[in-house]
C-alpha cells in the first residue's frame, strides 16, 4: 500500500510543507520576551506534526511509519513535560490537532499492516490528549473540564480512523480484484497455450518425427508438409489471439467469444487427427450436440477431447483406434467419453514424442478442476488391455 513519488514531484511537495512548517514559527515573535522559549517549543511541535503531514512519504530512507510514530511520541513527552504559561499551547493547539488527526489518517490508511496498529494508536492517543496541555494547566481548570476536552478531540480522532481504515478496506479489496484479475488472465493464456498450442505442436513434433522412421514418395511428403503447415498455422493464430487478449483485455474477450468450440466442433477436431495418420479416430454425437450444454460447459467439453487426443499422441501412439462420444447419460447429465485401444502389443511399444523428463503432466489435473466448476466430474483409467478411456459427466441445460 506504498506509493512512491517521482522524486521531481516529491521535491515540489516539499516546498509548500516547509512554508507551512515556517508560518507557523513566526507568531512565536509576538509572545512576551520571558515566554519566547516556551512558545517556541509548542510552535516548534505544531510545526514539525504539519511538516509531516504535508510531505510526500516515504521521505528518503524514512517511511511515514517512523516519522509519524516520532511525532506522536515528542507530542505526548510535551504534554508531560511542558511548564510554561498555559495560554501559549491555546494558540498553537487547533494547527497541533488537526495536524494529528490528518497525520493519523495517512497512517491508517498507508502504514504496512504489522506497524499500523502501533503507530496509528500512539497518533490517536497525541490526538486526543493533547487538549490536556492546555486544560490541566489553567488556574481553576477542574478533571470535568479536562475530560470533556478529552471526549471532544477523541471522538474526531475516532471518526478519522473509522473512514481511513474503510478506505484501507476498499484499497485491499481494489488490490485483490485487480490481483485475481491478472491471475485469471494468466490462467486464460496458460489455458490457451496448453489447449491449443501445445496440442498443435505435439502434431508438429509426432508428424517430423514419423517422417523421419523411412523414405517416402512425393505425394505423401507433400501430404506431410500440408499437414505442418495447416497446424503451423492454427498454432499462430493462437498466439495471436493469445496475445492479442495481453494486449487489450477488452478485444480478448471478444476473441475468446468468437473462438469459443462447443461439441459441435468435435468432428473437424477428430478429423484433423484422424488424417495425421497412424490412429484411426471417429466420433459419434447425438443430434444437435451444442443445445445439450451451456456455452461454458460445451467450452470444457471440447477442451478435455482435446486434451485427450493429445495424450493419445504422445503417450499411446500405438493405438489403432480412438472413439469419442458425447451422449445424454441418466437424468439431465452429459457424458463424454475419449477411448483408445492401445494397439497391438507391437504399436503399443512404439513411442515417437521424445520430451524432457518431467515436462507435462497436469493437462489432465487443471481439466478435472475446471469440469467440477461446471458441477462434473472427469475419470482416466485404464480400459480393457492396454488402452485408456477419458469420462467426462456435466449437468445438461
Amino acid at each position: 500500500m506504498r506509493t512512491d513519488l517521482p522524486s521531481g514531484v516529491g521535491r515540489f511537495r516539499r516546498v509548500p510543507a516547509l512554508m507551512a512548517g515556517v508560518a507557523l514559527l513566526l507568531p512565536v515573535v509576538l509572545a512576551h520576551p520571558g515566554e519566547h522559549g516556551a512558545a517556541l517549543l509548542v510552535a516548534v511541535m505544531a510545526a514539525v506534526v504539519t511538516v509531516v503531514t504535508l510531505l510526500p512519504w516515504p521521505a528518503g530512507r524514512i517511511a511515514l511509519a517512523a516519522g509519524a510514530g516520532a511525532v506522536a511520541g515528542l507530542s505526548l513527552l510535551l504534554d508531560v513535560g511542558y511548564s510554561g504559561p498555559y495560554r501559549l499551547p491555546a494558540f498553537w493547539l487547533p494547527f497541533e490537532w488537526l495536524a494529528l488527526l490528518a497525520v493519523l489518517f495517512r497512517v491508517v490508511r498507508r502504514v504496512p499492516g504489522r506497524w499500523v496498529g502501533v503507530v496509528g494508536v500512539a497518533v490517536g492517543c497525541a490526538a486526543a490528549l493533547l487538549p490536556l496541555r492546555f486544560t490541566l494547566r489553567m488556574p481553576h481548570g477542574s478533571w470535568a473540564g479536562s475530560l470533556i476536552a478529552l471526549l471532544l478531540a477523541l471522538l474526531p480522532a475516532l471518526g478519522v480512523a473509522g473512514a481511513s481504515l474503510y478506505l484501507r478496506v476498499l484499497d485491499a479489496r481494489r488490490e485483490r480484484a485487480v490481483d485475481r484479475a491478472r491471475r485469471e488472465q494468466r490462467l486464460e493464456v496458460a489455458r490457451g497455450l496448453h489447449d491449443f498450442v501445445a496440442h498443435e505442436i505435439t502434431g508438429i513434433v509426432l508428424e517430423a518425427q514419423a517422417g523421419q522412421l523411412g523414405p517416402q514418395d512425393g505425394e505423401e511428403t507433400a501430404a506431410l508438409l500440408r499437414r505442418l503447415e495447416e497446424a503451423g498455422l492454427r498454432a499462430l493464430d493462437s498466439m495471436d489471439e493469445m496475445v492479442g487478449a495481453l494486449r487489450d483485455p477488452q478485444s480478448g474477450e471478444a476473441v475468446r467469444e468468437a473462438r469459443r468450440f462447443g461439441p459441435a466442433d468435435l468432428p473437424e477436431l477428430v478429423a484433423r487427427f484422424d488424417s495425421a495418420g497412424g490412429t484411426r479416430a471417429t466420433v459419434h454425437l447425438p443430434p444437435d450436440p451444442d443445445a445439450l450444454l451451456a456455452a461454458e460447459a460445451g467450452a470444457t467439453v471440447y477442451a478435455v477431447v482435446l486434451e485427450a487426443l493429445t495424450n493419445v499422441r504422445r503417450h499411446a501412439p500405438g493405438a489403432g483406434a480412438v472413439v469419442v462420444r458425447v451422449s445424454a447419460a441418466v437424468g439431465t447429465e452429459v457424458e463424454v467419453s475419449v477411448t483408445n485401444d492401445g494397439g497391438s502389443p507391437a504399436r503399443r511399444g512404439r513411442r515417437l514424442l521424445r520430451r524432457r523428463p518431467g515436462a507435462g503432466g497436469t493437462g489432465l489435473v487443471g481439466l478435472t478442476a475446471r469440469v467440477a466448476a461446471h458441477g462434473g466430474a472427469l475419470t482416466a483409467a485404464p480400459h480393457g488391455v492396454g488402452g485408456w478411456r477419458v469420462v467426462c459427466t456435466l449437468p445438461g441445460r
